[in-house]
């Protein structure tokens, strides 16, 4: 479920990870090359200090064609924020403020994507991107604020068509869209080098979001998801670049669930503005209780990542539900004491692994274990409410992309949320990258979804 991508050869547990995907080891390792382009939004006033992990190289001094303009928040924030029909919060959606982040030419597009292996055959137009701050809600109501990107195609059509990119797992709120110029801006640049806008969504307690992220909590990443494309909406709107409300939806790993469920809240009218045309997520783990959960145990989740995802969704979904009273009923000591700091969005992959042990067998107790691999009451309702996001019928074409070599999210999910859309009269066919691992076959597909989606606009 990672968007994460890891290289590091001598990292904590990796002899105890036996399958062969190690291409995901730390998206730090990554950052570099995203970086190389980062510099050129320094000509904009209002862009953002980039982080220290992102800080440009030499060969960014270079000038990238015209610049960003400057936005103030005096000329884009606050508007008159339009909401669904019943929403219980009149400022869902309203922009706060816009702030350049990124301007790139075509070929500066094309590079990014090159240094990355992801085809770039799409590309037509260069990009510039925006970090929104806008209003939306928690997992229980409550006012928040969250933070996401929205990247615009230079030149193209006066009026765009707008993608809804949903990122996979992170556990440190600086690998967010808005903040960081990596790997996980592939959909983004790509998307928008096709003449789209794109909407990616921080989610809660990400980026610049208060709080702690609600980690595979679908119901509050599709709320941050639909209230990011109204604050892009305004954004771009004020921009000179109006969005048609046509949806294109797609996320990779974590974010392949939330789109999908993001793709069942548009159709059944989360927001009248907006019409979802089609839908093509990437390596999601559709089925926590029928594939996930038990792929934990029995090998087809490899255990670096397993660790990894186990106690992050444990400790983040007991906070919304009492899944144990005690970390000590749930983990073994000495993590039952450690664990529940370790996600705070502020220490990183490699912190995190290496506080904890090598496999999910040796962190978790032996009575935790059994109800994890049989589980009832509030554990089997967590599993549960994540997996309803492929019980539906989708009236647009739905692409379902995962391959067999993924030892993060086993192909089984996609199979089974096939069936289940099949269930419903839907046909999504699952489009198999082959012995690809996690990332590597994200790589692949995403210029893959482009191009579906383009086929899908010229129709």
């Amino acid at each position: 479920m990672r968007d994460e991508t890891h290289t590091t050869p001598n990292a904590p547990n990796a002899p105890n990870a036996p399958r062969k995907d190690r291409s995901w080891w730390t998206r730090r390792g990554l950052a570099a090359a995203g970086a190389l382009l980062l510099a050129t939004a320094a000509a904009a006033p209002a862009v953002a200090a980039a982080p220290a992990a992102t800080a440009p190289s030499a060969a960014a001094k270079a000038p990238a064609g015209p610049a960003a303009p400057a936005t103030s928040v005096a000329g884009l924030a606050e508007p008159p924020p339009r909401t669904a029909a019943g929403s219980t919060s009149a400022s869902r959606g309203a922009l706060i403020s816009v702030t350049p982040v990124a301007v790139h030419d075509a070929e500066q597009v094309r590079k990014f994507l090159a240094e990355y292996g992801t085809a770039a055959d799409s590309v037509r137009h260069g990009v510039r991107a925006y970090k929104l701050t806008y209003r939306t809600v928690d997992p229980h109501g409550k006012p928040t604020t969250a933070t996401g990107l929205l990247t615009l195609p230079i030149g193209g059509a006066h009026r765009l068509d707008v993608v809804s990119d949903t990122h996979g797992t992170m556990v440190n709120r600086s690998y967010a869209p808005s903040v960081a110029e990596d790997y996980g801006r592939i959909p983004s640049y790509l998307n928008a080098g096709a003449g789209r806008a794109v909407a990616a969504p921080d989610y809660l307690g990400l980026g610049e979001g208060p709080g702690r992220h609600p980690y595979l909590d679908n119901r509050s990443a599709v709320t941050a998801s639909v209230d990011m494309l109204r604050a892009a909406s305004t954004a771009a709107d004020r921009l000179g670049r109006p969005l048609t409300g046509d949806v294109y939806a797609t996320g990779f790993s974590q974010g392949g669930q939330v789109a999908m469920a993001l793709g069942r809240a548009l159709q059944e009218g989360a927001d009248r503005h907006f019409r979802l045309k089609a839908l093509a997520p990437i390596n999601g783990p559709y089925d926590l209780e029928g594939h996930e959960i038990p792929a934990l145990f029995d090998g087809r989740v490899n255990d670096t990542s397993g660790v990894l995802y186990a106690s992050y969704w444990l400790v983040a979904q007991n906070r919304l539900r009492p899944l144990y009273q005690d970390p000590a009923e749930a983990f073994r000591a000495p993590y039952a004491s450690r664990v529940e700091d370790l996600y705070d969005g502020e220490h990183s992959e490699e912190e995190i692994l290496a506080a904890l042990p090598a496999t999910v067998e040796q962190m978790l107790t032996p009575a935790f274990r059994a109800k994890m691999q049989h589980p009832s009451g509030a554990l089997l309702a967590a599993m549960r409410a994540a997996d309803r996001a492929c019980d539906w019928k989708p009236a647009a074409p739905v692409r379902l992309y995962a391959a067999s070599g993924d030892t993060d999210v086993p192909i089984g999910n996609a199979t089974s949320c096939a069936a289940r859309l099949a269930a419903h009269g839907a046909h999504a066919p699952v489009l198999d990258q082959g012995d690809l691992g996690h990332t590597d076959s994200f790589k692949a597909a995403a210029p893959k979804v482009t191009r579906f989606f383009d086929a899908v606009r010229d129709r």
